[in-house]
């Protein structure tokens, strides 16, 4: 009986080891294929930050209104804007990423063209301004995003197209084989006058994320006291492309905050001594402090003369 669970438990144990390398096998030949065909797939695609680069502003387009326009049109030099590079045809990850900016806009809750700018620009030369359209009522229609009205989505010729995405160092290609364009997600944060303030990566976008790179590219015109202050505590980690408490500027603020409180309470303490110590009436002589404690006081010039009179007498 004991022999026959011993080689149970071999059998088992062996039967164990010959799974795990199989497993092992079939992930290093699976990333060994990813290896082969990534480069590949993904040559000459990326971006390449241009921060507090000018964009070209004079390019035209056309908007999802059948609108002949130019993208300075949408830097007044008073509102930050959100810069997208996407197209409607796309099979998944502009709709991915586009979601996931709309569903961060919409826990924001700031009103869309008054608060901040959202632009898009369609990196396909044939979509048409119908096709931009439609996509834009389907993503006013789908989420509660106040002032989504106001989003623009622009098409355009192949030349303006590419001298946009260059300015802003976003690379992508035409893939003829899956018949669509290969590119990364990415937003671009831009000052009110048209300058790169910010990349933000993925297909996700926090609402806080949002909100303070807004409030950094705005550049103190948008945003509540408490939003600044907040801005004033945070800086932007490139590792994880978010938003993190900076040290050094919370000491600051903890630092005068607490010079703010021990003045509060000198003063308080000080107002109410003085409040306690009325001064004297008019016409009286202020009694001297030894004499509020009981002890003999010291003589005045006029006392000492009315001594020296009662002595002759």
């Amino acid at each position: 009986m004991t022999s026959n669970l011993q080689h149970a438990r071999r059998r088992f144990v062996i039967a164990s080891a010959a799974c795990c390398a199989a497993s092992i096998i079939a992930a290093a030949s699976v990333q060994a294929q990813v290896a082969e065909t990534a480069p590949d797939q993904m040559e000459g695609v990326g971006v390449e930050e241009h921060l507090d680069r000018p964009l070209p502003l004079d390019l035209e387009f056309v908007s999802a209104e059948g609108k002949n326009v130019r993208l300075g049109d949408y830097f007044d030099g008073k509102l930050p804007v959100i810069l997208t590079l996407n197209y409607s045809n796309c099979p998944k990850l502009c709709h991915l990423q586009l979601n996931g900016l709309f569903e961060g806009l919409e826990r924001l809750d700031w009103p869309m063209g008054e608060k901040y700018r959202v632009v898009t620009i369609s990196i396909n030369p044939e979509e048409t301004v119908d096709r931009a359209a439609a996509t834009k009522a389907k993503y006013q229609k789908t989420y509660r995003v106040p002032g989504s009205e106001n989003w623009v989505f622009l098409t355009g010729g192949e030349q303006n197209i590419r001298k946009a995405a260059d300015a802003v160092g976003f690379f992508y290609r035409y893939d003829p084989v899956e018949k669509q364009y290969v590119h990364v997600a990415v937003i671009m944060v831009c000052t009110p006058d048209g300058r790169l303030s910010r990349y933000l990566y993925g297909v996700e976008y926090p609402a806080q994320t949002l909100r303070l790179a807004l409030l950094e590219a705005g550049e103190g015109k948008i945003g509540t006291t408490v939003d600044r202050i907040l801005m004033f505590c945070m800086h932007f980690d490139p590792t994880r492309g978010s938003y993190a408490p900076a040290a050094w500027r919370l000491m600051q603020l903890g630092a005068a905050l607490t010079l703010a409180v021990f003045g509060v309470v000198l003063g308080a303490w000080w107002v109410r001594d003085h409040r306690r110590s009325p001064p004297p009436a008019e016409g009286t002589t202020p009694v001297p402090s030894d004499r509020r404690g009981g002890g003999r006081a010291t003589p005045t010039l006029s006392e000492n003369r009315d001594d020296a009179d009662s002595e002759r007498e």
